[in-house]
């Protein structure tokens, strides 16, 4: 095959190549996303390192396979390479397809420290490609009215918001994967489970000032924390928290946000923010009758986030949309959540930003 070529932005005349490294646990969310967007999104390859995974993968979507990102580099055309591997190894991976002239989707955290996730943005801003972040649940129906109401000012000055993620990962989850609940790899319930819930607090109500945090291993065997409690003062002047356990009995419990303002309160729970339980403002409008439509049955803490956020990029490369989560966006939560685990280690508060 002769050396691969980067075609230019934007690309409007065939649909956008995919090469998928890592078919793991969340590997079928991209799979099915790519399958909804069938026409404007192509894949063109998957690679793991495990055989047996990478033969599934394969079997599954009739595509080629590829034992290692050098291989897959080397042998296909794609023109953006989501990463759904361990944490860790976003980064290096990220830079190695960015320094072959790809795009890059990397799913989140885009890295487990600070310094890494930064040499990602560098690497991709300095090679001239994308850098996607995966932050679905900004996109999910329910996220978007409380966004939606936010940014009207509906609530005005807002005091304090709460978060809550009550899940389970019972030992076996980590067993099944050695890399899970390592510092190096995984990072705990704050850096993977509850990462989503730290962006969407930034997003819908950051930046944020400074961090308190404490962490927990109380139950299972691993390097990182199962539970942990995070206090945040924003520049707005409120306050919030954010709960987080992978330790509920029997099955994932709640995952919620609680918005409370001068002249509104909003609660949207469920498993994983799919249901909009309360949603009370002095001024009601007339689309306020309709916002529990936004609410959804969910079979899992994923939601369906994942189609609207490649549609977003798939827009993106097609130079029909800016990207919702680049690489600079996707730092300001793993900020947060770094400046949470030095809190803990120290026992002190955090300011931000990590670097000036």
């Amino acid at each position: 095959m002769t050396a691969f070529q980067p075609s230019s932005l934007p690309i409007t005349d065939r649909p956008i190549r995919f090469a998928l490294v890592g078919c793991g646990r969340i590997s079928a969310n991209h799979l099915d996303a790519l399958r909804q967007h069938a026409g404007r999104a192509e894949l063109v390859a998957v690679c793991d390192r495990q055989p047996a995974a990478l033969e599934r993968a394969v079997e599954r979507t009739g595509v080629r396979g590829f034992a290692s990102l050098d291989a897959l580099l080397a042998g296909c055309d794609a023109d953006i390479v989501p990463l759904a591997t361990p944490s860790g190894l976003h980064p290096q991976q990220a830079i190695r397809c960015a320094q072959a002239g790809r795009h890059v989707l990397s799913e989140k955290p885009m890295a487990t420290k600070w310094d890494e996730g930064v040499a990602m943005v560098r690497a991709c801003r300095d090679a001239g490609v994308k850098l996607f972040v995966v932050k679905q649940n900004r996109l999910n129906a329910t996220m978007q009215r409380l966004k939606q109401a936010i940014d009207a000012g509906r609530f005005g000055r807002i005091h304090m918001v709460t978060v809550n993620v009550f899940w389970t990962r019972p030992q076996s989850y980590y067993d099944d994967a050695p890399w899970r609940g390592r510092w190096d790899l995984d990072g705990g319930a704050f850096m993977n489970q509850a990462s989503h819930y730290v962006d969407m607090v930034d997003w819908l109500v950051g930046p944020v000032d400074n961090v308190h945090a404490y962490t927990a291993t109380q139950l299972r065997d691993i390097e990182a924390e199962d539970s942990g409690v995070m206090s945040l003062r924003l520049r707005s002047g409120g306050l919030a928290s954010i709960n987080v356990t992978m330790l509920t009995h029997g099955k994932n419990f709640e995952g919620s946000i609680t918005v409370l303002g001068e002249r509104g309160t909003v609660r949207i729970g469920g498993v994983a923010v799919n249901r909009i339980e309360h949603w009370e403002f002095d001024e009601p409008r007339p689309e306020d009758e309709s916002v529990r439509d936004a609410s959804y049955a969910t079979p899992s803490v994923y939601g369906f986030g994942h189609p609207l956020y490649y549609a977003n990029v798939i827009d993106t490369l097609r130079g029909a949309a800016h990207a919702e989560v680049d690489g600079y966006e996707g730092l300001r939560s793993l900020e947060v959540i770094i400046a949470a685990y030095r809190s803990a280690r120290d026992g002190q508060r955090v300011g931000l930003p990590l670097v000036f």
